[in-house]
């Protein structure tokens, strides 16, 4: 088995159990077609949008970079008119991969009456939901990763450049943040998958709440926008108020944490998420900010998204903890 050496070793017990369980649930994911059908979209979407990215910079290969500029991070940020940028793209499929990981993890084992064969071995019964959450991370962190492996070496091919230091954490850091992001909706299709009983309905209610982030919260958010604006005659600190408290209802969605984050992560000129005034303007110094500060800005987006994944893998296993199974 290709996982064999990885996730089999010389323990015993309960831990034995679940590396294997989690193989199973590797392999499984692996070799069924709804994975195979969505990282054949994945490849295709992000590869194209990446191929538009190095074809711009090809343009203007010949020309300098300016001082702060990074050719690497511009593949990830760039786009040419007729695709969106690379992190684009993984902000709209994202969600999609994590919702098909996880819409039949539990209810599709009730379904096969599977799982009282599972838990009527020697394990523990959380193994279970465990092995299946850690099974899709590991799938989503290797494809993500791979991805991200093939476009730099493609990159360094063609331009003849290697990335630099700082360059690259920040690339790494954009990978953490991809996986946080689509845990979170991994894990909500999880807690799904425990509450209803279909498959069908656990993909759909998954869903329904994907769309509803995607295209009827902004609307919301302007109708909402438009009820509160400040009037012309309002001073400047009633509209960077006003701002800021839509900036506020908007990182209610995920998908804006996963944007504000992925922007300052991949642009160091970036050094403000909100509104900035006159005097912060002209005494700000045009350089790129350090990788550090650049994660403490998005700091609060970061642990958003760690917490919203969290909070549903919590409520995942205390509905599957309770949940009554019929031998």
């Amino acid at each position: 088995m290709i996982f064999k050496n990885i996730f089999i070793g010389s323990g015993s017990g309960h831990f034995s159990a679940f590396k294997i369980m989690v193989q199973k649930d590797i392999q499984d994911h692996i070799r069924s077609w709804k994975f195979f059908v969505l990282l054949s979209l994945v490849l295709l979407t992000c590869c194209a949008s990446s191929y538009s990215a190095v074809a711009e910079i090809m343009k203007d290969i010949n020309t300098p970079l300016k001082e702060g500029e990074f050719l690497f991070l511009k593949v990830f940020t760039m786009s040419n008119g007729a695709l969106p940028a690379y992190y684009v793209f993984l902000s709209f499929l994202g969600p999609l991969l994590g919702i098909s990981l996880g819409f039949d993890a539990i209810n599709g084992e009730y379904s096969n009456r599977t799982i009282s064969r599972i838990l009527a071995q020697p394990v523990y019964r959380d193994v279970l939901i465990n092995s299946k959450v850690l099974s899709a991370i590991f799938i989503v962190g290797g494809l993500f990763a791979s991805l991200t492996s093939v476009i730099i070496g493609v990159t360094i091919m063609v331009t003849g450049q290697i990335p630099e230091i700082a360059e690259l954490f920040r690339i790494i850091s954009f990978l953490l943040v991809t996986c946080f992001y689509v845990a979170f909706w991994l894990n909500l299709s999880v807690l799904f998958s425990i509450k209803f009983s279909q498959a069908a309905t656990s993909a759909l209610t998954s869903i329904s709440i994907w769309l509803f982030f995607l295209v009827f919260y902004p609307i919301i958010i302007n109708l909402f926008a438009q009820w509160l604006a400040p009037s012309i005659f309002a001073s400047g600190k009633e509209i960077a108020s006003y701002q800021q408290l839509m900036l506020s209802i908007m990182r209610f969605a995920p998908s804006q944490l996963f944007m504000d984050a992925t922007t300052a992560l991949l642009s160091p000129q970036v050094r403000s998420l909100g509104p900035l005034s006159m005097e912060q303007i002209q005494g700000a110094i045009p350089n790129n900010l350090p990788f550090l500060e650049s994660v403490k800005i998005v700091w609060a987006q970061i642990t958003g998204l760690i917490a919203s994944s969290t909070l549903c893998f919590v409520f995942s296993y205390y509905s599957f903890m309770r949940k009554e199974v019929r031998m």
